[in-house]
């Protein structure tokens, strides 16, 4: 007989289904991404109580699911509840963003322990409002994608390989098909090009290498905010193949 297992776990998405369960997209510390079905979740104080918000953290217990049915989800314990990005729209468009891209990319049952502290650790400091959105939209996606194995080429250019520091111009070209930063001799050859300022590319080189917690205290400058967000909201759609639902959403509430 298979037995139940407890992990701790994000909520990333939630499907309403028939009229008292949910199907729910969690990102689980042990497991990775998977979906389960609470049954009863929306009439059961006593179970679960509110608790299946989105991007809340909870500790999970799961039973396996019995032939072709979704795991169940048998319990589920508050870890913490982020109730101030939900309570903030422009808090949930980027908490959404970033739920909807580990949702997308990430593979049913990998487990992805950095990613997942990762998220944590940025929706944390999102909740708490220690840190400009922005700035930690950019934290997560360069990590993100760094431990996704499309950590964007930020050294050297792409093609002759010219190191960023021996570059003479102030400004540079990154190319979304190169993965990397292209310099002002190889730029006519590339398509589908952000530019950047070499301060920007000094600071986002410089948030790729460092540890969450130093890397969260780099004070951006507003070219760098500007120039850096377009580069990740550009690069990671273009890698997944479309633009999420919530990209759209996050550039509607900041204008």
């Amino acid at each position: 007989m298979t037995t139940g297992y407890t992990t701790s776990a994000l909520v990333l998405k939630r499907i309403h289904y028939g009229d008292h369960d949910l199907i729910l997209s969690l990102f689980t510390l042990d497991r990775g991404k998977i979906s389960v079905i609470a049954k009863a979740a929306k009439k059961s104080v006593k179970r679960f109580g509110g608790i299946l918000e989105l991007f809340t953290a909870i500790e999970a217990v799961i039973n396996p699911s019995r032939g072709k049915g979704l795991p169940v989800l048998q319990e589920a314990a508050l870890i913490q509840p982020f109730a101030r990005i939900r309570a903030d729209v422009i808090k949930t468009a980027y908490a959404s963003y970033w739920a909807e891209l580990v949702n997308t990319w990430m593979e049913e049952y990998e487990r992805q322990a950095l990613i997942f502290k990762l998220l944590v650790y940025v929706l944390d400091a999102l909740d708490k409002g220690h840190t400009g959105n922005r700035a930690l939209s950019i934290l997560f996606q360069i990590k993100f994608m760094a431990l996704s194995g499309l950590a964007p080429n930020l050294t050297r250019c792409s093609r002759c390989g010219l190191e960023t520091g021996k570059v003479n111009v102030p400004r540079i070209n990154f190319s979304l098909k190169n993965g990397g930063i292209v310099c002002g001799d190889c730029g006519a050859f590339t398509s589908h090009r952000v530019p950047l300022g070499l301060g920007t590319v000094k600071q986002l080189g410089w948030i790729q290498r460092r540890d969450l917690g130093k890397a969260l205290r780099l004070q951006f400058s507003k070219q760098a905010l500007t120039e850096g967000l377009a580069l990740c909201e550009a690069f990671v759609p273009y890698h997944l193949g479309k633009e999420p639902k919530s990209l759209k959403f996050l550039r509607q509430m900041r204008k």
